[in-house]
């Protein structure tokens, strides 16, 4: 494993992953005010040459960049430099995608809508909490049934006419709970 670091400790690169082009400005911008020098890719053609060039010190990856999967980015930013802080944005959080993220190298994993300070704030924390309350109330029927339409939708690679065929329903409903769910 091949560690592509920044010059110094104090440079930071922001590599920002994300297919939304009006969101991507968004958080460039916010982050570029906060001293961070950053480039932005659409989706993954190009990710490797583009970290190798730029040697990211962060980065933030969409989950869902339109046909490809966020995870595949991560894993790759993660082998180029072990060091990076990468931190996982999406809309359809699950915890099958969210403990994938976290294997393949992601340091944080935030669900949408999050801004700039929770994105910081992710980069920043490094350690797990062990006093996280566990006495949280039980998971809904409808979280329930969330995490398994996710996980079954990465299971079938984001295909959404495979997932609804493994799920038993028809396509055009899945394709409805996923525009109701959908939060950014």
């Amino acid at each position: 494993m091949t560690d592509i670091a920044t010059d110094t400790a104090t440079d930071r690169r922001l590599l920002v992953v994300e297919d939304d082009a009006s969101f991507a400005r968004t958080l460039a911008r916010s982050f570029e005010r906060r001293g961070y020098r950053v480039e932005m890719l659409a989706g993954p053609d190009g990710l490797e040459a583009a970290a190798r060039d730029f040697r990211p010190s962060h980065a933030v990856v969409d989950l869902r960049l339109g046909g490809a999967s966020g995870l595949a980015c991560v894993a790759a930013l993660h082998t180029l430099d072990s060091a990076m802080k990468i931190v996982v944005l999406t809309g359809f959080a699950s915890i099958a995608t969210a403990v994938e993220a976290i294997k393949l190298g992601a340091t944080n994993y935030l669900t949408k809508p999050a801004n700039t300070d929770d994105i910081e704030a992710a980069f920043a924390r490094e350690d797990g909490d062990a006093d996280v309350d566990i006495s949280a109330p039980p998971t809904s029927i409808k979280t329930l049934e969330w995490e398994h339409i996710h996980q079954t939708l990465a299971d079938a690679d984001f295909n959404i006419s495979e997932a609804a065929r493994r799920l038993g329903m028809h396509r055009r409903t899945l394709a409805r709970k996923l525009d109701k769910r959908h939060m950014g």
